[in-house]
């Protein structure tokens, strides 16, 4: 008996968190919500732009760890100074050139660019590296 009264008591995120945005609209007037309605307009541009880049990091990924090693035979030290080529390269490419984004501090910087999809393009470039690899060392 002594076990149960110790535990905490179970809480219902969503519910307690409906009843906090409940009261926080009573506490705030309308106006500040249709201002958060323009701002999170702008954080969807952003994300759809973040998600296109996302995606060309992941397709880059894959191109360059294939013509890297399946074409051009690079190895080694070689390999890594590509992979960083398009690791930083492409990103900045995709953004001015083909998607023509405009570069501003506040809402689109040089880490909006550079962040979205690192891990997947490093995943993508070393698993096609590595498989290319072993099956040139089989032949």
């Amino acid at each position: 008996m002594g076990k149960k009264d110790k535990r905490p008591k179970r809480v219902n995120i969503k519910k307690e968190r409906q009843r906090l945005i409940k009261e926080k609209k009573k506490l705030l007037p309308k106006q500040d919500f249709q201002m958060e309605r323009k701002s999170t307009k702008e954080i969807d541009i952003r994300l759809e732009k973040e998600t296109k880049l996302y995606w060309v990091r992941a397709i880059s990924g894959v191109l360059s760890g294939l013509i890297g090693r399946l074409f051009f035979g690079l190895i080694g030290w070689w390999l890594l100074i590509w992979m960083l080529c398009f690791w930083f390269i492409t990103p900045f490419f995709v953004s001015f050139v083909v998607y023509k984004y405009e570069y501003d501090k506040a809402e689109w910087s040089w880490k909006n660019i550079i962040k979205p999809g690192i891990g997947i393009f490093f995943l993508l470039f070393m698993i096609v590296t590595v498989i290319i690899h072993t099956f040139l060392a089989f032949l």
